[in-house]
């Protein structure tokens, strides 16, 4: 029995999909058109909305990068300003040091 409505269930999946393109094909009357093509105009609508957004969180996304990479930037110079500026300390205490023995 459980084989039985696994392959109910089957049926029933193929049919669905089936079906769809049937009523796709099947459209005779000016009405089933109409719907149809109103059914489509609202996909057609979601999907640009939903681009728009994808698209401006794109553009987000990349300023936000844009922004961590310049302050990346900042932060190596002053690391590599702060690195010189330590190797200008040693040498000046060695000198120091080598003046005092």
């Amino acid at each position: 029995s459980a084989q039985i409505a696994d392959l109910q269930q089957k049926l029933l999946d193929a049919d669905n999909g089936d079906r769809a393109k049937q009523r796709w094909d099947s459209i005779a009357t000016i009405l089933e058109a109409k719907c149809a093509l109103k059914y489509l105009l609202g996909e057609l609508v979601t999907s640009k909305v939903q681009e728009s957004k994808l698209q401006s969180s794109l553009e987000q996304s990349q300023a936000s990068c844009s922004d961590v990479q310049k302050m990346l930037m900042e932060e190596r110079n002053h690391i590599a300003e702060l690195e010189a500026e330590f190797q200008n300390q040693i040498l000046v205490q060695e000198q120091q040091h080598q003046e005092k023995v």
